[in-house]
């Protein structure tokens, strides 16, 4: 399509965090190919924050009211009529389904009756009008998402996560450094939460990562969200923990400056693990449950992964029902050989001796 051709553009994506930061290559080609045009995020209510962020790729955010088949919000489609009433007198000129395999989120695109619709399509789906394109399963999260750009003839070879900080994260940052006492020189970032209990490597085992790194001379730091605050307090009361429990303290933009300035991030498979990779900050990922084809970061030496693979993988539970052996099979022994190998040490020994 012509850029001049297009001036409206919807793209369907009620998802979290880590989904939407997946997706920013895609926005950014986008934008670059159609740069006049007025491009509309139809997500989560959360994502008013995403599109304030990232201004430059997203003009607005569209809540989407929720249906049957989308359970990140109350399952009902009681609200879809008004909502497809709606996007239809925008009379769009693209609208884009961004948010997975295909299905009924494409039902809910072609609701919209845009001039032209993309997307992709489940192997047992019919073909549709438009630009769709098999999904394409062998591929990881952002290139997925990269090639239906491809395949509407926008150049997306840019591949890489950008979180752009604002002059406020930068100062929420330096008033954290400045209160905890943070050397960012020997700074290593614990997160030990995940949105999914099936995702979450045990807390008693961070908690002995997080002592033995401390002990390597590494200034440790916890962090995650309010919610996850009897996570962390578990690591920090833990025996032999010298840990900063920042949990709580950090909006999304401070922590990302914090992980900039970070020397390492030990994570679970969260949106942790893509804000380190914006901020091409070294991670160790421990993957419990994920597909790690599709989720682990692109720069496999930069960020690694660590995962084991029973036959119950990738994992549909919340909680998993079979004792956890995909966490369980990855030692405190395993996380911290990984750690040592991504840290500097050389950097401990020039500050030993000074």
């Amino acid at each position: 399509m012509k850029p001049e051709n297009v001036e409206r553009i919807a793209i369907f994506r009620a998802l979290q965090l880590g989904d939407m930061l997946c997706c920013v290559p895609a926005l950014r080609a986008l934008r670059r190919a159609y740069p006049r045009a007025h491009i509309a995020l139809i997500g989560l209510p959360w994502a008013h924050s995403f599109v304030e962020r990232y201004a430059h790729l997203v003009d607005e955010l569209i809540v989407f009211p929720g249906a049957v088949g989308f359970p990140e919000q109350e399952e009902t489609d009681a609200h879809l009529p008004a909502f497809h009433d709606a996007m239809r007198a925008r009379r769009l000129d693209l609208a884009i389904q961004l948010h997975g395999s295909g299905g009924v989120a494409n039902d809910i695109v072609e609701q919209m009756l845009a001039r032209t619709n993309a997307g992709f399509l489940k192997p047992d789906e019919a073909p549709r009008n438009g630009v769709f394109i098999p999904w394409p399963d062998a591929l990881q999260e952002i290139a997925r998402y990269t090639a239906l750009m491809e395949a509407l003839g926008v150049d997306a070879h840019d591949t890489q996560l950008e979180i752009p900080l604002t002059q406020q994260d930068t100062r929420e940052c330096d008033e954290l450094i400045e209160r905890y006492g943070l050397d960012t020189a020997r700074l290593v970032l614990v997160h030990a939460g995940a949105q999914l209990p099936s995702r979450r490597w045990p807390a008693e085992r961070f908690a002995q990562v997080a002592a033995a790194l401390a002990n390597d001379g590494w200034q440790v730091a916890l962090t995650g969200s309010a919610g996850e605050a009897a996570i962390t307090a578990s690591i920090a009361n833990a025996p032999g923990v010298n840990a900063i429990n920042l949990t709580g303290k950090t909006s999304l933009g401070a922590l990302a400056a914090l992980v900039a300035r970070a020397r390492l991030v030990v994570c679970n498979d969260t949106g942790l693990s893509h804000v380190a990779a914006a901020m091409r900050t070294r991670s160790v990922v421990i993957a419990s449950g994920s597909d790690t084809q599709r989720w682990a970061p692109l720069d496999h030496e930069r960020h690694r992964v660590l995962a084991d693979y029973p036959p119950c993988r990738p994992c549909s539970f919340r909680e998993c029902p079979y004792g956890h052996p995909c966490a369980l099979n990855v030692s405190v022994a395993q996380v911290l050989d990984v750690a040592r190998l991504q840290l500097p040490v050389e950097k401990l020994e020039t500050d030993a001796h000074c």
